[in-house]
């Protein structure tokens, strides 16, 4: 884990559905359901920090993302089911100790997403990307919205390259760029916001 780099767009059905056609690559298929955590006073993501639980095919995985000074974010997991278990891991993998201190009062689920993945590995220039292809719903404050998007994440390589695959894809699907994660689309629903 360390750094992780990528383009969302958004989409719909259809052009998911063409987007999916237009592939040649292999794909695995992921269901995916995810809680978002927070303190009672959100001071995480005040902060920018994202915090969840995340179930990949019934497989828990516990994630930190962390802002940086680059349009890249800190990514780093662990396989845990229990957030307060993985905390003081995630605290060693990412080096970011104050995350122990901020959660020292508990955390609680306030959003969540639940939605199926159909990813493929991608070969564009000299780099390899993972286009994810989402469809299903973001959660919050009792309130669903519908989700439909592509992910354009860069695994190695150069992220002009990922940026240069989204931009065509985006062209050729007539899709828009979504400038916000789902964390922060869910906590926006969950807030009444939208």
């Amino acid at each position: 884990m360390g750094l992780e780099y990528e383009k969302k767009y958004r989409a719909d059905f259809e052009s998911l559905a063409l987007i999916n056609a237009s592939l040649a690559e292999p794909s695995f298929l992921l269901e995916m359901e995810t809680t978002y955590y927070d303190t009672p006073d959100l001071v995480l993501s005040g902060q920018k920090i994202t915090l969840r639980r995340r179930f990949e095919n019934g497989k828990a995985v516990c994630t930190l993302k962390t802002p940086t000074n680059t349009a890249a974010r800190g990514e780093f997991q662990v396989e845990k089911a229990d957030i307060a278990e993985a905390i003081p891991i995630l605290c060693k993998l990412s080096g970011f100790e104050e995350l122990q201190t901020l959660t020292a009062c508990g955390v609680i689920p306030v959003c969540g997403a639940k939605f199926t993945r159909t990813a493929r590995k991608v070969s564009f220039g000299n780099s390899t990307l993972e286009v994810a292809l989402d469809r299903g719903v973001l959660t919050g404050g009792e309130k669903e919205l519908p989700l439909y998007e592509v992910e354009v994440e860069l695994l190695s390589g150069d992220r002009a390259d990922a940026d240069l695959y989204g931009k065509l894809l985006a062209a050729k699907f007539s899709l828009s760029e979504e400038k916000h994660s789902k964390f922060r689309r869910a906590l926006a629903l969950a807030k009444g916001e939208i």
